[in-house]
């Protein structure tokens, strides 16, 4: 059970994400997702009060110097420009300069991982493979992964270098690609799905929408709905990781301890 970083820069009270983050760490995460585009406006667009938040800066400040065994993943393609709009950066020069802009806020000489995160489902990522593969060699980045893709686009990236994991938006009620564990696993790539706990919600957070099964196999485990999903998630496959996202230190507590949920065949069975 790893944490994912969307969801620490709302809260104007930088002290409320830097408790989380170091509670996800007390309680054994040791895999932390991130992006640099992952921020708050404050003043930046004038749509706010006060410096932006960012959740790089954040993480930074909560956990640096870090711990050998943390792992920070990060993503680049959508990216923020310094005049605070985003872009989609698709040429080496942009991509450079977002792995730098993690490399900084992050304050690492290198990255754990760097997943292409692709605004599109459809067409080469040749180009911005190989110009984050030439960045592995120069040694700023550590592996290599792909967000938001195809299989094919997957199978077109590991022809350039090396790919340890996939990171697509998938949930119990979320199954476009409910292919991919599977398919990932006999390659030893990890799959990595986002919205695991918001489902249909996606970017709008948790979902309250729930099953009957899912508010059932609950309530026989003495748990939450929302520990059910990760639950079910995590039954997915070996090389399946999740990474619940919260500016909530108990909602944290609650996503981390799902992690030893054990769900019954019959349980998996209702939940197909």
């Amino acid at each position: 059970m790893g944490f994912g970083s969307m969801r620490l820069t709302p809260d104007p009270d930088r002290a409320v994400a830097i408790r989380v983050l170091r509670r996800a760490v007390e309680l054994g995460v040791n895999h932390i997702d991130t992006a640099a585009f992952y921020f708050s406006p404050g003043g930046i667009l004038g749509t706010g009060s006060g410096p932006a938040r960012y959740a790089t800066e954040l993480i930074r400040e909560a956990l640096s110097p870090y711990d050998p065994s943390l792992f920070l993943a990060t993503k680049v393609g959508p990216g923020v420009l310094p005049s605070g709009e985003f872009e989609s950066a698709t040429t080496p020069e942009r991509l450079r300069a977002q792995v730098e802009e993690n490399l900084r806020r992050l304050a690492v000489d290198r990255l754990d991982l760097v997943n292409l995160r692709l605004t599109a489902r459809s067409g080469s990522v040749a180009d911005r493979v190989a110009a984050l593969a030439a960045m592995r060699d120069e040694g700023l980045i550590r592996h290599l992964g792909i967000s938001n893709a195809t299989l094919d686009q997957v199978n077109e990236a590991a022809t350039i270098a090396p790919v340890i994991c996939v990171q697509n938006s998938y949930a119990l009620d979320l199954r476009r690609d409910a292919h991919m564990p599977a398919a990932l696993a006999s390659r030893g790539i990890a799959f990595v799905p986002f919205f695991a706990i918001a489902g249909p919600n996606r970017e709008e957070g948790a979902t309250t929408t729930h099953a009957d099964a899912v508010r059932e196999i609950a309530a026989a485990h003495h748990a939450t709905p929302h520990q059910v999903r990760l639950a079910w998630t995590l039954h997915q496959g070996e090389n399946v990781l999740a990474i619940p996202g919260t500016g909530d230190v108990s909602h944290l507590e609650q996503n981390i301890a799902a992690g030893a949920l054990h769900l019954t065949p019959d349980d998996l069975a209702r939940l197909a």
